[in-house]
């Protein structure tokens, strides 16, 4: 008997449906020479302190660092988990192989591979390896089932994941609360909450300590058109009013007109963070509810796997995508077909094939998140929308690229003293939408300071008038008082970028890119990470705004090891785990060094003479400093 394990009861009646297992037991279910069993997620997780010496039980600053000598598994106290397991453990023990059918990425190799071991496990193992839940992706995976071998240096990477996070989180945690803590307040410390927490908190200090400072800007009015001085701001009240009065009543001439043709590619595909960030711009929902919804959507089989961190899509990817534009030609929602317009142009023609969308080198465990073609009914509105973005996202690389011209103009007004003043205004002229045509405006997007500065920048595609070279006439200066604002409040969206690039807030997509690799906490990750933060009342929201509270700010401010809240630090070490798994590095090396580095945070903190202690907030509190 082979058994199949997957790693949740819905996934496991897919499966079972497909391969014939249709006759349902206690936990399992059974047919056609196959018993499909299921976890709930983690059904075992790393030993707490306590389970390796008594004397680790009790928290004690004498007992750290506590670095076991050898690292253990238990099964989750639970039970509805025990009852499982002990199912899942009957099973293998009986069985001729094993198809580990967890989530395809490294936290679903780590849940089924602590199971097999807890149970004991000795038959071969298979690795069912699939992008997405339809009935065509599970049979061809399990007509090309992959040996569990292959996916070793995930487990591993994944395993030392987990040592690490234990090994900081439970000496750092005990180690600050018994310090600083009070004795009330449990300061959970993390190898990647607490950089977060530290990118929130400096940037609110640089909110709070910024100091506007006055500048002015001289521009002027000819034909209608606003004129901007191209020799910047003046820092004082008296030398702009010197530029005004030096070109006021005098002529205004146009000295350039020069028109550029220019192209603009459709976006890349969506990977999980990029979704996250457009779904808090465009309707303010939460990384972690974005990332709810693209999973139902993945388990209900209307789009691919979603916890990925590429935006590319492998090239054998490309004869199947006709197909899944058919699926979304055909979708209706409310009785209207959203997509057919945009599709029709494209449809019966060969599809565009572009770098930026297909390549190979660019995809390790999976690809961007795409529809899979099957046509989606009874979606919730929020599922709608979410869906909504990755359709006319996947449309949008198939179709031609924008095409604009911008005009650019320059003029001047010469003064008395025969000084050139030169003046400069840029206009946008879309001549062909090209792939923007999929873009919708929607009437619900959440208004922030991030979508004012897109929404300025969509202003910019005006048409100018057309000026003329050597034409001159009047024209009305002004000068206009302003003042240096300072930088604006973490929301979601710009923390998931600033935490993809380890602490750098990077728009450009390519740099970003080239940036993923020393981000801190993984795509599928940094959801949870914020929750956490929010649970442990060291951060709140204000609308859109992400606010340290006091205890977060007071937290920050008594770590003094940088190793725990430095972002660049943190990003290197995401980039040693991925390492892992792509067997570039050596896992006993990364635990050591963490051995070492946590032995040496211990030694330092016990060091500290002061007597600091840190704010304890209630529910309560935390609803009054609203």
């Amino acid at each position: 008997m082979i058994v199949c394990i997957a790693e949740k009861p819905s996934v496991a009646r897919d499966i079972a449906r497909i391969i014939g297992a249709t006759s349902s037991h206690d936990g399992y279910m059974e047919g056609n020479g196959y018993q499909v069993t299921w976890t709930f997620g983690h059904l075992c997780t790393l030993k707490e302190p306590g389970d390796y010496t008594p004397a680790w039980k009790s928290w004690a600053l004498t007992q750290l660092p506590m670095v076991p000598q050898r690292f253990g598994i238990k099964l989750i106290d639970d039970n509805g988990i025990k009852k499982q397991f002990a199912t899942i453990e009957k099973l293998m023990q009986a069985a001729d192989g094993i198809v580990n059918c967890g989530d395809a990425g490294q936290e679903g190799e780590l849940i089924q591979r602590w199971v097999m071991q807890k149970a004991q496990a000795k038959c071969p193992v298979k690795r069912l390896w699939i992008s997405s839940m339809t009935d065509e992706a599970i049979r061809e995976g399990f007509a090309n089932l992959k040996d569990q071998q292959d996916y070793q240096p995930l487990y591993l990477a994944g395993l030392s994941r987990a040592i690490g996070d234990w090994l900081l989180g439970m000496n750092a945690t005990r180690l600050y609360t018994l310090k600083y803590g009070q004795n009330r307040q449990v300061l959970s410390i993390g190898r990647v909450q607490t950089p977060t927490l530290a990118l929130i908190v400096n940037r609110q200090k640089e909110i709070e300590n910024f100091k506007p400072e006055p500048y002015w800007v001289l521009a002027t009015v000819y034909r209608d058109t606003t004129f901007t001085a191209t020799s910047g701001k003046f820092t004082s009240k008296e030398e702009g009013e010197k530029a005004f009065a030096a070109i006021e009543g005098k002529p205004f001439t146009v000295t350039k007109v020069e028109k550029k043709e220019g192209k603009e590619q459709p976006p890349q595909l969506y990977d999980l963070t990029s979704l996250q960030v457009d779904c808090n711009r465009k309707f303010a929902y939460s990384a972690e509810m974005t990332l709810n919804l693209i999973q139902s959507l993945y388990e209900k089989k209307y789009t691919t796997y979603p916890r990925v961190d590429t935006q590319y899509l492998s090239d054998d990817i490309y004869p199947k995508c006709p197909q899944t534009l058919n699926g979304l030609y055909q979708t209706k929602f409310a009785g209207i077909a959203p997509y057919a317009e945009f599709i029709k142009p494209i449809g019966g023609k060969p599809l565009k094939k572009s770098k930026r969308v297909f390549d190979t080198s660019k995809v390790t465990d999976h690809h961007a998140i795409i529809p899979t073609g099957v046509i989606p009914t009874n979606l919730s509105d929020a599922e709608r929308k979410v869906f909504d973005l990755v359709a006319r996202r996947f449309i949008a690389v198939f179709l031609p690229d924008c095409k604009f011209s911008t005009t650019t103009v320059l003029g001047e007004v010469v003064s008395d003293s025969e000084e050139a003043i030169e003046f400069k205004v840029t206009g946008k002229e879309i001549l062909d939408p090209g792939w923007r045509v999929v873009r919708e405006v929607r009437s619900e997007e959440v208004k922030s300071g991030e979508d004012d500065e897109k929404k300025q920048a969509d202003d910019e595609e005006r048409t100018l008038p057309t000026f003329v070279k050597g034409e001159s006439g009047d024209h009305k200066p002004t000068l206009t008082e302003k003042w240096t604002t300072p930088p604006p409040y973490y929301t979601e969206a710009s923390l998931l970028r600033a935490m993809e690039t380890a602490g750098k807030f990077v728009e450009d997509e390519t740099l970003r890119a080239a940036m993923k690799e020393n981000g801190i906490g993984r795509p599928s990750s940094r959801a949870s990470i914020i929750e956490t933060l929010f649970k442990r009342h060291y951060i709140k929201r204000e609308k859109k705004r992400l606010v340290a509270t006091p205890t977060g700010i007071e937290l920050i401010d008594l770590i003094r090891e940088e190793l725990l809240k430095s972002c660049e630090l943190t990003g290197i070490w995401e980039k040693k785990l991925r390492d892992i798994e792509h067997q570039k590095y050596d896992p006993k090396q990364f635990i050591d060094e963490l051995k070492a580095q946590v032995t040496e945070i211990v030694q330092e903190v016990m060091s500290d003479p002061s007597n600091r202690r840190i704010t304890v907030l209630s529910d309560a509190d935390l609803k009054k400093t609203k």
